[in-house]
This record gives C-alpha cells, sequence and structure tokens, in this order.
C-alpha cells in the first residue's frame, strides 16, 4: 500500500507529519538516493528506501507512556547546563527513544506523555484540539469568586488571552491561609497557571498535573512510569481527524 512519505517520516518517530514536510521542503529526505523537495510524495513502505539527514529511517513499534515527572526535572531529553531531564528516568528502561508530549515546568510535577509516535504527539499539544489537562494546584492564599471567574472567562498574558479555564477551590484553610485549586487548562503556555495566579498576587506553592484526556496519573509515583492501557491508546488514536 502507497503511503504519503510525510507519513512515514512520522510513523517512523522521527518527528511529527507537519515537521517532516518542513524537512522534506528543506531538501533532508532521499528516497530512494533521490532529494525529495515536494509535498505530496507518495512510498511504498515495504519496497523504498528512506533517508533523514542521510540515515536511512524505519517504522519503529510505538510506545505510549505515563511518566510522573518529579519536581527538579526537565521536560526534555538533553539540558546544556547538565540538570536532569526525563532521559534520566527512562534510560536503560525502554528499547526505543520518547520524546516528551508537550511540557512540565521544572518546579512542577506530575503526568507527563512521552511517546515515539510524532503525529499523536502534536494532536495533543495543538490548541485547536483543546484536550484538557487537568491540574491540583497549591496557593498562598484563597482566591475570590470574582477572581476564579476571570480566570474562567480568560486573562491577559504576554501571549495574549488566554482561552476559557476551569478553576475551582477544592478546599481551603483560612488559618494558614492556603488553599487547593483544581484546574484545567486547554492550552499550555509557559507556567501559564502559575503567571495566572500571579496576577492577582497568589503564589503557587505546589502544581501537579493529574490528567490530560482520558489518560490518569493514578497510583505512580515521582520517577515512575507506565506503558498506557488499550482504552487510553484507542482514545489517543481516536484524536486523529
Amino acid at each position: 500500500m502507497m503511503e504519503r512519505l510525510q507519513k512515514f517520516i512520522s510513523r517512523s518517530g522521527v518527528t511529527s507529519r507537519r515537521k517532516a514536510e518542513e524537512l522534506i521542503l528543506e531538501g533532508r529526505v532521499k528516497v530512494n538516493g533521490k532529494v525529495i523537495r515536494t509535498l505530496g510524495v507518495k512510498i511504498d513502505p515495504e519496497k523504498d528506501v528512506v533517508e533523514v539527514d542521510n540515515k536511512i529511517i524505519k517504522p519503529e513499534k510505538k510506545l505510549y507512556i505515563a511518566l510522573y515527572k518529579p519536581v527538579g526535572y526537565l521536560s526534555s531529553l538533553y539540558d546544556p547546563f547538565g540538570r536532569r531531564t526525563i532521559k534520566d528516568l527512562l534510560k536503560d528502561k525502554l528499547s526505543s527513544r520518547v520524546y516528551p508530549v508537550g511540557r512540565l515546568d521544572f518546579d512542577s510535577e506530575g503526568l507527563l506523555l512521552c511517546t515515539n509516535d510524532g503525529e499523536i504527539a502534536n494532536f495533543v499539544i495543538h490548541p485547536r484540539y483543546k484536550i484538557p489537562k487537568i491540574y491540583e494546584v497549591l496557593v498562598n492564599g484563597i482566591p475570590k469568586e470574582e477572581e476564579l471567574k476571570k480566570f474562567r472567562e480568560g486573562v491577559i498574558l504576554e501571549e495574549g488571552k488566554t482561552l476559557p479555564a476551569e478553576f475551582e477551590v477544592v478546599w481551603k484553610n483560612s488559618k494558614t491561609k492556603r488553599s487547593l485549586l483544581k484546574v484545567v487548562l486547554y492550552q499550555g503556555w509557559k507556567r501559564q497557571i502559575r503567571r495566572m495566579l500571579a496576577l492577582f498576587g497568589y503564589e503557587v506553592l505546589k502544581l501537579k498535573r493529574i490528567q490530560i484526556g482520558e489518560i490518569r496519573l493514578g497510583n505512580l509515583k515521582p520517577g515512575e512510569f507506565r506503558f498506557l492501557n488499550d482504552e487510553e491508546i484507542k482514545w489517543l488514536k481516536s484524536l486523529r481527524p
């Protein structure tokens, strides 16, 4: 069965389909030794030899992982400053390299999806698909209802106005003047929740992501990971248009 070149590249775990198109246009992809610079080319995955940056690529088994990223780890595979990354948690434990889906801040913890399926990763992080990300957020102070309403409607940050979000006070302690919030976001700007709360003077003491779409953190402990079950993978693949 013939297959579009960019889809084959994505299916091989190199990158997302959109990024694969950029690689093609940049002349970094060869089929049977010939440089391809136009989109829409179809190949036979069983017969044709595809190279990206002069390296032959082949489809690999897709891995879908839920990782509990601890505080103090970067959501990346490499850091030029030598800080710990999720690679330190996963290396020597997997047969194939996986990549983080989106980000979770250095000083935040909780659920981080990792996969070598670039196409699926793009669907999860793209705001167009409005995948809910759910967080537990411990803050100094107790937000007022009118402030929560503004968060729900969207507030102005450096990038623009945030998408409508869900902010709910789960519990509050008047003596310690602390509260636990449940926050549901449909986008993922850098340090978004912290910056939103800072607009009204609230300091985040702890931030933990507990769910992405239909995938839950569950009983994982910091640093642990698990492979997604069949139902979770089915949900991920249902995101394809």
